[in-house]
């Protein structure tokens, strides 16, 4: 029985891109950025659990790309130029 594959840089690139999406709908939908942490959001995409995705971003913001840092803070992300 073969391994499921690992999304590797990819798969990370995708799931970041889905986040920053349901992120923006967010705050053109609220007007902010703070979103609670149980919070899902459906996009054109399908389903993004928002809350989850920016907590484990923010956890792993050492390994974010200049341009995902630049993504995030263009939205109003504080602590993504923080180190």
């Amino acid at each position: 029985m073969p391994l499921p594959r690992r999304p590797g840089r990819e798969g990370d690139r995708r799931a970041f891109e889905r986040g920053i999406t349901a992120l923006t709908q967010y705050a053109a939908r609220e007007g902010r950025v703070v979103v609670p942490r149980t919070h899902i959001e459906e996009t054109p995409h399908g389903t993004v659990r928002l809350g989850t995705w920016i907590s484990n971003t923010r956890s792993g913001r050492e390994k974010l790309t200049d341009q995902q840092r630049e993504q995030l803070t263009a939205l109003g992300i504080d602590w993504a130029t923080a180190t």
